[in-house]
């Protein structure tokens, strides 16, 4: 018997379980599932397991070795002591918190909550983000996380455009922007034709219409600037203002949204999420109230369920690209979920009184640095500041910051010849002031004897109003309380640790330990973005190989990692193809084509990179209608920029006519957008890159094994052929990459989550990838199979195969019975299962996903379930009990109902213990709650505790 490979170990179905999927599939083997299923001229040759394109991957390893590279490359970066500041600090992560969020699967494998029954835990650490914000920042309504603080600010800008009276193209942006956020709104600002014109609005608003101003204090430099005049002189003109907001700065200085701002954004990071060489962070963006309709991102809101306790749920979905499509108010829907409940959890940990705190050593320690300075006669620019000193230094800056760097370790800002940036954080010790005084020249003896540690902030700046006094940040103060409380949410979820998520188009797969472990180690995390690129020789080791070993996976020629998101990955990648044609002289072609089936988040992409939306309809197989779009290619020859396909098919098919589409654009001119969201069904199998692709976004958190983390990290990069090379996305810090604007703040954005995509490729090797795909596959093939009698199956490709996921067709049974797809999917919930896609990309259907990584006892568990549903819906179907109430529209079940008066027609125990349970039992927090009841009465923050006695 030889021992288990980690490929045995992340793949599901042993031998012999494989063996009995491909017999109810009929077929021998899984080469042979692969000749059925996908169309010959686009199947890779994969001699000895190893697909065409694979050889350049290295051979797969052991857990305990690719552990061991790893830690090698976490040793050779420098952990230096980072004062570079510009929006990453450093910070102390209660241990409670990376022990129980970061490290814990029960947070970071769960999935967007848009099942709310049974993402109450979630969804309440999430709108404790959202109070904190709304609090910290003076705003009424904040949403649930941003991808960073650049997204964030660039999200500001298309909202007060949006909101706004102004018919101006013209947005005033502050000199003292941090570079990387200003590189950001730039790239945003360009297709959109909005007119970026830069100011030192310390001076006052420039004359001239504007429809919005966008400022940031404290600034790059430090600089603290009071915006109330500026919040005025705006309205006056019809403009709506922005700022950017330091969340723990704010805890000392009066907060923006009382100084007159309408929307404020900025990043969680310093509240206990560590740097990690840029990301994944949660930025934020909070508004007035009168704006919310027009807030990106996810909203959590308060609700009622059907008992009439308070539940919580994404509110205002109707904003969302997945439903609005080219109208939506962003492409964003990937937040940064768990990042986000980090930052939430430490604001509880902490309390306002320990923030305050925390706030007030960080402020002392500048002032006494700039103290020390004047004292040596160093001009310290700024008066008045928070955890920045600006230094003048006239030739001397390169000298400075190697001197620091040399004799203590700490990285410093070169900000130019003359300028250093000096920035304190929650590390900074009276050590590291000392230490950066001598790189200076000046006297480190006796700083203390100054006495001065009182922030450098003026009295009329002072915050004068409370924040987080709501018991969530007043109760948790203790590790014992805390580590409760943390238990407590996750035990009203369901994660991957508890069941299998057969969410289509979604991917869950497993999060193997091994690939997680290595994003806490301070080598990985505890690395500043823009330290010197000698301190992070691993971490730019970890880029390369990915980008390599994603472009043999991929067929493309260059791949660039800074999209943090998939959305993000598709918006670069169409930047990547406006500006091509715009380089060629070609300033015509913005036509996209898109099918009438595809994401949502495709539509909104294209939206945003300056182009129009034009539908391609669909067969009623579900395959693109290539007659139609022959018909809108010869329509649009002479302007189309590119089509948007997903492949295989956002209805989970193997398109048969998948080159001939890709020929027809590129015949006209245009480029072809292969979404990457379904890889899982391409991965050592086919490449896009080879079959006509010019670029692709590949989802790192579906198909590589990145978890989704409740709604986020995720990682979005893209793939190109050559000749887009040069249009990837560039970035203001770093040199060599591509020529478009960066898209996120940080150069390879969530780069401490990499290393998850790396031992995960390293540890599966060639052979081992194509085994995954080829069983998932096979997973959603018997799935299929088994369940077509009992909810048909609604598209299949030419040999009566699914990909990797398969659509259920509910329609027949609604109209029939009255049961919805609501009903089933809540009913899920009561048998212990998260439930599939719900009427996506077909109203009234389940879409099923059950990865590589379920074994056949779970699978046939789930197929299980849905069988006796499908019983429980024929008993109504008989009239045995009512349309309106029965097991499936009562679902789901709490252990509390069943101790309340029973009136149904069913048993308790036909509620709570359906028949085919046959697992521990999960007991869902709430009843099915009212979504309607939480849109027209929005409460976007923590309710008091007056609600939950009502």
């Amino acid at each position: 018997m030889t021992a288990r490979t980690f490929v045995d170990r992340h793949i599901g179905p042993d031998a012999e379980q494989t063996a009995r999927l491909l017999d109810v599939i009929g077929v021998d083997s899984l080469d042979a599932l692969a000749a059925a299923a996908v169309p010959a001229d686009i199947l890779d040759d994969a001699p000895h397991g190893i697909a065409d394109g694979l050889e350049a991957l290295p051979e797969p390893v052991s857990e305990q070795e690719a552990l061991a590279e790893l830690a090698a490359l976490a040793a050779s970066n420098t952990v230096a002591v980072s004062m570079i500041g510009t929006g990453y600090s450093a910070t102390l992560t209660p241990p409670v918190l990376v022990r129980n969020i970061l490290e814990n699967p029960a947070w970071y494998t769960a999935y967007t909550p848009y099942q709310p029954e049974i993402s109450q835990g979630r969804l309440e650490a999430l709108l404790n983000f959202q109070t904190m914000v709304a609090d910290l920042t003076g705003m009424e309504i904040a949403n649930s996380s941003m991808l960073d603080e650049g997204t964030a600010a660039a999200e500001a800008m298309t909202l007060l455009r949006r909101a706004g009276k102004s018919k101006s193209a013209r947005l005033i942006v502050d000199i003292d922007l941090f570079p990387q956020t200003r590189a950001v709104i730039d790239t945003r600002a360009e297709p959109l034709g909005i007119e970026i014109v830069e100011a030192d609005l310390a001076d006052g608003l420039p004359d001239g219409d504007c429809f919005g101003v966008i400022t940031q204090s404290p600034g790059a430099s430090g600089r603290l600037l009071d915006v109330t005049d500026l919040c005025a002189a705006a309205h006056e003109r019809g403009a709506l203002v922005a700022v950017g907001v330091d969340l723990l700065a704010a805890t000392l200085i009066t907060p923006a949204g009382e100084q007159g701002a309408d929307a404020c954004f900025g990043t969680t990071q310093r509240f206990g999420v560590p740097m990690g060489f840029g990301g994944p962070h949660a930025g934020y963006l909070a508004v007035r109230s009168s704006h919310a309709r027009q807030l990106p991102g996810r909203l959590v809101g308060v609700s009622k369920d059907a008992d009439g306790s308070v539940a919580y749920r994404l509110a205002l979905q109707t904003r969302e690209q997945h439903i609005r499509r080219e109208k939506a108010t962003s492409n964003i829907c990937t937040a940064q979920v768990l990042l986000a409940v980090v930052a939430a959890m430490y604001a509880s940990y902490h309390g306002a009184d320990g923030l305050t705190a925390i706030a007030r050593r960080v402020a002392g320690h500048a002032a006494g640095l700039a103290a020390g300075l004047r004292a040596a006669d160093v001009r310290v620019v700024h008066a008045s500041f928070f955890d920045t000193v600006l230094a003048r230094v006239p030739g001397r800056a390169a000298e400075v910051v190697a001197a620091a760097k040399r004799d203590a370790g700490i990285n410093l800002r070169h900000v130019d010849d003359d300028h250093v940036g000096i920035a304190t954080d929650e590390a900074t010790t009276d050590e590291h002031v000392a230490a950066v005084l001598r790189a200076f020249g000046a006297r480190a003896e006796g700083i203390e004897a100054l006495e001065v540690r009182h922030p450098a902030i003026p009295d009329a700046l002072a915050r004068r109003t409370e924040f987080l006094t709501h018991p969530a940040f007043v109760r948790y103060r203790t590790e014992t309380a805390m580590l409760r409380y943390l238990r407590s949410l996750s035990d009203k979820d369901i994660a991957l640790d508890r069941s299998m998520i057969p969410l289509g188009s979604c991917t869950m797969k497993l999060n193997a330990t091994a690939e997680m472990e290595p994003i806490t180690w301070p080598g990985f995390s505890q690395v500043h973005p823009f330290a010197p690129a000698e301190d992070a020789p691993g971490l730019l080791r970890v880029v390369q190989d990915l980008e390599q070993w994603l472009v043999a996976v991929t067929g493309y020629d260059a791949v660039s990692l800074q999209p943090n998101a998939g959305s993000q990955g598709e918006y670069a990648g169409l930047l990547a193809i406006r500006n091509y044609h715009l380089d060629r002289g070609d300033d015509r072609r913005t036509i996209c084509l898109i099918p009438s089936s595809a994401h949502g988040t495709n539509a909104a992409s294209a939206v945003m990179a300056g182009m129009k939306v034009v539908v391609v309809a669909c067969r009623p197989n579900g395959d693109v209608d290539v007659s139609d779009l022959r018909a809108k290619v010869a329509e649009h020859a002479d302007t189309l920029a590119a089509i948007m396909i997903t492949y295989p098919s956002t209805h989970g098919v193997y398109e048969h006519e998948i080159a001939d589409i890709c020929a027809a654009v590129h015949d006209a001119g245009g480029q072809v957008y292969v979404d990457g969201a379904n890889l899982n069904a391409l991965v050592g199998v086919a490449r896009p890159g080879r079959f006509g692709g010019d670029v692709s976004h590949l989802n790192l958190h579906k198909t590589f094994c990145i978890p989704h983390g409740g709604g986020g990290p995720g990682v979005g990069p893209i793939g190109v052929r050559s000749h887009l090379a040069r249009f990837l996305p560039g970035h203001p810090h770093v040199d060599g990459l591509g020529e478009t604007g960066a898209v996120s703040a940080a150069p390879y954005g969530s780069a401490s989550i990499l290393p998850i995509t790396w031992a995960y490729i390293r540890m599966m090797g060639a052979t081992g990838l194509r085994r995954a795909t080829l069983t998932a596959i096979a997973s959603a093939n018997y799935i299929a199979r088994r369940l077509d009698e009992y909810f048909p199956v609604l598209y299949t490709g030419d040999k009566s195969m699914v990909a990797h996921e398969c659509i259920l067709d509910l329609r027949p049974i609604t109209a029939r019975t009255g049961v919805t797809v609501d009903d089933v999917a809540k009913r899920l919930a009561d048998y212990g299962f998260h439930a599939p896609t719900m009427s996506f990309p077909v109203a009234g259907t389940l879409m099923v996903e059950p990865t590589e990584s379920e074994n056949l006892e779970e699978i046939d568990a789930f197929v299980d379930a849905m069988i006796a549903i499908r019983g429980e819906i024929d008993r109504v179907a008989a009239g045995e009990w009512p349309v309106e109430d029965n097991p499936l529209r009562g679902a789901p079940h709490t252990a509390h109902c069943l101790v309340t008066e029973w009136t149904h027609p069913y048993t308790r125990e036909e509620a709570v213990y359906p028949a085919g349970l046959g697992r521990p039992k999960v007991w869902p927090a709430v009843r099915r709650i009212d979504g309607a009841h939480g849109d027209r009465n929005l409460v976007c923050s923590c309710p008091p505790l007056e609600a939950f006695a009502e």
